[in-house]
């Protein structure tokens, strides 16, 4: 029997919505700060993705200001597919509210944003027999619009008030035989989400909630993936039912961390008696009737093409300054340009931490900036390898401190820094970094999820300092982001040859983890 592996997309891609266009399917996901925004995914066969671009993806779409703080900006898309046309509502928090784009094509061109004057957060689109267009939204409230002027023309009207768990949210609604059913998440996106259903003859209820809710939850259980929630619904062209949602994949000691973020997971549906049945969401599965494996995503961009691929990210914007692929053609240029929330210049293009076990490296010329390789959870919470005046630090950032924690000298010219994140037994550390103001050793704690390791990369190659991952992780610095790996420039600008990211362990022929993604 053949399996795939969960999650289908690793790595931060919470909140996902899915649509099926004959035998394609579709994917989007919350981006909060990030520039592009809305990742957009397809696949044909729900298990195998491959970003195909970004659904904002212009500064006339989104451009958040400097001051919009992390885990604002864009949250909970939907994306659906009606009279030939593509449709994505969702939410810029921060910024202009609840809007529609629409496109011919999933590729785009999307259209500028549609303002839609309805309050609240996780926006939903389902249609009607007769066309009439119903908007969902956490709450949970509906209300008639036209989606294509984004004018409300009733509503909105309580719908259905959930079980009883905190924040009933990320409402789908569909039409299903006879019924329609309405989706939504309980309990709050951590350890306690869930998905609870119910169901009405009309959009405007009353709703009967399902006697089995929730259908599906990880709260209380010792489960490898936890905070199961924010689910949405598909039918494959051979009749069964499927569902995509987050989850996440805590590591390490009490109270564990997730360091990736909310990840895209995929698990059957059963229909029994007139309501869904979800069983409890596994790392592998039996697949889908369908299996289309994609070529492995390349391993190393040589920023050789016209244009950044799709899975770059910026926070909050990414001025036509601050980036050229044309400047010394097959390198990207990245020019201080700010000001960030902590920095008085900064300009950072990254790409998302997909696998807890894995290898970056970066090959760059810096001159004169001050520049290197960074993980990201936020302004407060990164770890940094920069180069600068003739040395390489290694500079950790944890809320309000920020301490050197390596140095090492470095010649002029091109330089390979190399960063290598490990799961598993982190204890004792194979490097010993001492704290350059009381020399005291800096261990890896024996809870930490993982360890990241700096390195200067070359033939040999010179080990700078080891990390305790608990400090890039959701449960220290918060937020509903997940790390991000990239590149960055605080003075100046520089050059960067070559990016290369690899999983340094694979699951196996199904590692849909390493086939999903960019």
């Amino acid at each position: 029997m053949r399996m795939y592996d969960n999650p289908v997309i690793g790595g931060f891609h919470p909140d996902p919505s899915v649509c099926r266009v004959g035998e394609d399917y579709y994917l989007v996901c919350s981006s909060f700060e990030y520039v592009p925004g809305v990742p957009l995914f397809h696949s044909r066969d729900l298990v195998h993705w491959r970003q195909i671009g970004n659904v904002l993806d212009r500064p006339g779409q989104l451009e958040l200001a400097d001051d919009v703080p992390a885990s604002a900006g864009i949250y909970a898309p939907t994306i659906r597919h009606h009279d030939g046309r593509f449709y994505m509502i969702t939410t810029a928090v921060g910024d202009i509210g609840n809007f529609i784009v629409t496109a011919e094509r999933p590729e785009g061109p999307w259209s500028d944003p549609i303002p839609l004057g309805l309050p609240g957060i996780d926006p939903d689109l389902a249609w009607d027999e007769d066309g009439t267009c119903w908007c969902t939204l956490a709450g949970v409230s509906t209300a008639r619009i036209d989606p294509l002027s984004g004018r409300v023309l009733e509503g909105p009207f309580r719908s259905w008030s959930g079980t009883g768990f905190q924040h009933p949210e990320a409402p789908h609604l569909y039409r299903i035989g006879e019924w329609w059913y309405l989706l939504i998440a309980e309990g709050g996106t951590d350890r306690g989400h869930g998905v609870s259903i119910a169901r009405a003859r009309t959009p405007r209820g009353p709703f009967e909630s399902c006697p089995a809710n929730p259908i599906l939850t990880h709260r209380s259980t010792d489960l490898p993936v936890q905070s199961t929630g924010h689910a949405d619904l598909v039918s494959a062209p051979d009749g069964t039912w499927w569902m995509v949602l987050l989850g996440t994949r805590p590591r390490g000691g009490f109270p564990r961390y997730h360091v990736l973020g909310r990840e895209t997971f995929l698990t059957p549906v059963q229909w029994r008696d007139g309501w869904p049945e979800v069983g409890p969401v596994q790392e592998r599965h039996p697949a889908p009737a369908a299996w289309h494996p994609l070529p492995p995503a390349p391993e190393r961009d040589d920023f050789d093409g016209p244009e950044l691929a799709p899975h770059w990210i910026s926070p909050r914007r990414r001025p036509a300054n601050s980036f050229s692929l044309d400047e010394r053609p097959g390198t990207l240029t990245l020019t201080a340009t700010g000001p960030s929330l902590d920095r008085p210049g900064h300009t950072f293009v990254g790409r998302r931490q997909q696998h807890p076990d894995c290898r970056a490296a970066v090959r760059l010329e810096p001159g004169t900036a001050r520049c290197g390789l960074s993980v990201r959870m936020d302004e407060a919470h990164h770890y940094d390898l920069e180069v600068h005046g003739g040395e390489a630090s290694v500079i950790a950032r944890i809320g309000p401190l920020r301490q050197v924690v390596a140095r090492h000298p470095v010649p002029p010219g091109p330089l390979t820094l190399t960063l290598d994140i490990r799961t598993g037994d982190v204890l004792p550390p194979t490097v010993t970094t001492a704290d350059q103001a009381t020399g005291e050793p800096l261990g890896v704690g024996a809870h930490a999820p993982d360890t990241l390791a700096f390195s200067l990369g070359g033939p040999d190659p010179v080990p700078l300092a080891e990390l305790d991952g608990r400090y890039l992780s959701t449960e220290v610095g918060g937020g509903f982001t997940g790390r991000v790996i990239g590149m960055y420039v605080t003075d100046g600008s520089a050059a960067f040859d070559w990016f290369d990211y690899a999983p340094t362990t694979v699951s196996g022929p199904g590692d849909t983890a390493r086939d999903g993604g960019a």
